[in-house]
């Protein structure tokens, strides 16, 4: 009786199943796949994710220390002047009319 019943066997892959383990007998290769598949996925590990700066905090910051005037931005003064000079020609296209009339529509004033 040194072989297990059918009924032993299936328990014991159920119980590997269960518990994450290899239900049957595998190989390194195998066994290589089964390890990488258990690991955590790569875009859910911290240090991938969690990779670049919060750009939208520093957005924030750089537009109030703008406000206050702590900081110069030439890339904003040019939207700021490109914005003004087109409201003051008169040479908006009619859909875009709004965002000039909107101080919050146009780039230099978002901050």
């Amino acid at each position: 009786m040194s072989s297990l019943s059918e009924y032993a066997l299936r328990m014991s892959r159920l119980s590997a199943r269960l518990f994450s383990e290899v239900a049957r007998p595998t190989d390194s290769k195998s066994m290589k796949v089964v390890k990488l598949f258990s690991e955590q996925p790569l875009a859910k590990r911290k240090e991938t994710y969690d990779w670049y700066p919060n750009h939208n905090t520093y957005f924030a910051l750089m537009g109030i220390l703008r406000s206050v005037g702590l900081y110069r931005s030439n890339h904003v003064n040019i939207q700021h002047k490109r914005c003004k000079g087109k409201a003051c020609k008169g040479t908006v296209h009619p859909l875009q009319l709004w965002t000039f009339l909107n101080p919050k529509a146009c780039p230099a004033n978002r901050n």
